[in-house]
């Protein structure tokens, strides 16, 4: 009994260990110029895409077997090798000298994300799950994602100016120091005890055995419950096209004459305008419905990208796309965990992660391509245009179907 009682004493504190974790693990200050800091030491735009397709590429492949690991060997353990993977990633970035060795950073960087991408939300969710108040996950992942976009308003701002004023090696060491601190939290967390009997089950399979059983039935679950799928593919579409802009724009900007903390400034106006959307989530799908969410949302994210490709005020109507990214990012987490058994959740949402770096292999050295052959502001003038062409699919699939069922 006492046991029971310190256990979920432990799995409340993990929601505020949680908040301290990811304000250290948010807080990177090479987050907004590591494509600045490879161009700095002569990488071509057609390299920089290839490393970060080799990321993706690397996600794509590792999602499903990272997400076996949270599973089946702890959200903790997931989440501890995650960070370690991800502050060795730093540390090549700073000291790597040659393309393989960038490669191979870029590796480690995929590695870390895909360890903490599904393991973070399930120990939250299942924490909260177990002690009967999921019901509460909408306010926590809006307040999650404002520390995620209040860390990255700090990251750009400090980074940019360090940068810029002081050099580079001012935005490593301290990008060294927290990672190093974020991964000194994780041996705190309490494991939740949910799916503990399958959990055991599928070990006793072993590895292989494992891998192959929790991917059949986390798939199965996924076609009795086709509206998971169609969430995970139209939020991740959405986020490649948001994503490539964050990362091309700033090489773009860095052309026309700005300087690291002109550029951080515009970032943090975008992560500004996320994190308070965010936390305005449930109230907007209170008030406009699930399915004027899913339609409006992305009109607008096209809008912007026109916005971005076809007029000179690129910096407005990219922190625009802030708006559409903070409140879809706590709306769909939401709506998709309450879909998800435990024993299958951090399998299943490594699909979502599997998904975004699938798009973001075929967008992202193209984009790349395109801006080095021709020009960025050809290649953003494409981005719109085919973002346009899918919102049109988008809408008359979700027309015909009438979008995925709210769960209840």
């Amino acid at each position: 009994m006492e046991d029971g009682r310190k256990h979920e004493r432990a799995l409340g504190r993990n929601i505020p260990r949680n908040y301290l974790f990811l304000t250290l693990s948010y807080v990177n200050l090479t987050q907004g110029l590591w494509m600045i800091w490879l161009t700095l030491r002569g990488y071509t735009l057609w390299q920089l895409g290839i490393l970060e397709g080799l990321f993706h590429l690397t996600g794509f492949l590792m999602e499903i077997p990272t997400g076996l690991v949270a599973d089946l060997r702890g959200r903790r353990s997931s989440r501890f090798w995650g960070r370690a993977f991800f502050l060795g990633s730093l540390v090549i970035l700073y000291y790597g000298k040659s393309f393989p060795v960038q490669a191979a950073g870029f590796v480690f960087c995929a590695l870390g994300y895909n360890l903490e991408s599904g393991a973070g939300e399930a120990l939250l969710y299942d924490s909260l799950k177990e002690l009967g108040r999921e019901n509460r996950f909408r306010k926590i992942a809006g307040i999650n994602n404002f520390l995620f976009e209040g860390g990255a308003i700090v990251s750009f701002l400090a980074g940019g100016w360090c940068a810029h004023r002081l050099g580079y090696r001012w935005v490593f060491f301290p990008a060294f120091a927290l990672a190093l601190l974020s991964l000194l939290v994780v041996p705190f967390f309490e494991e939740p005890r949910l799916a503990r009997e399958e959990r055991d089950r599928l070990r006793s399979l072993g590895g292989f055995g494992a891998l192959a059983e929790q991917t059949r039935e986390s798939f199965r679950h996924v076609r009795r419950v086709p509206a998971i799928a169609f969430l995970i593919l139209f939020t991740e579409l959405i986020m490649t096209f948001i994503t490539s802009l964050y990362f091309y724009l700033q090489t773009y900007w860095k052309g026309m004459g700005m300087n690291e903390f002109t550029i951080g400034l515009i970032l943090a106006g975008a992560s500004l305008l996320s994190g308070l959307s965010g936390l305005r989530a449930e109230a907007a799908e209170r008030r406009i419905g699930t399915s004027r969410v899913l339609i409006l949302f992305p009109l607008f994210l096209v809008l912007c990208l026109a916005g971005v490709a076809f007029t000179p005020w690129k910096p407005a109507f990219y922190c625009l796309t802030g708006i559409i990214e903070g409140l879809l990012y706590v709306a769909i987490q939401d709506y998709l965990n309450r879909m998800i058994p435990s024993e299958r959740r951090a399998t299943i949402l490594s699909f979502q992660s599997m998904a975004f770096s699938l798009y973001m292999i075929l967008l992202f050295p193209l984009i790349g391509f395109i801006g080095s052959r021709y020009s960025l502001d050809t290649a953003f003038r494409g981005l719109a245009g085919t973002a346009l062409v899918l919102y049109l699919a988008y809408l008359a699939i979700f027309r015909k179907t009438g979008g995925p069922v709210t769960p209840g």
